[in-house]
């Protein structure tokens, strides 16, 4: 039986890709890989990350775009540059920003 961890990040927090230039702010949280198979092997083996962990859903934005990006705990950090997130759905789930997380907006607590 594969032991689930807790999650390290927690929806609403800023955080930024290890690996590629890309920050977001975190919406939902899986405890382990939830994603496709053919998705998975899409990632280049070199940098291909175990399964058993939480893999987080992120409003995510580079210099060029914003997009929803499937990120494992492995790859991310702590975005400390207190700068809001671009996304334009952030707002369908979030309200206020005060700098370091967002707030889920009280309709969408569950």
């Amino acid at each position: 039986m594969t032991e689930i961890r807790t999650a390290k990040f927690r929806i609403g927090a800023l955080v930024k890709h290890r690996l590629f230039p890309f920050r977001g702010v975190i919406f939902d949280v899986d405890p382990v890989f939830a994603n496709t198979e053919e998705w998975w092997q899409s990632i280049p083996a070199e940098v291909r990350p175990h399964k058993d962990q939480p893999f987080y859903h992120l409003f995510a934005q580079n210099d060029d775009s914003e997009y929803i990006a499937y990120v494992s705990e492995q790859n991310l950090l702590p975005d400390n540059s207190e700068e809001p997130v671009r996304h334009p759905q952030v707002k369908e789930i979030f309200e206020d920003f005060d700098g370091k997380r967002y707030a889920i907006r009280p309709e969408n607590t569950h």
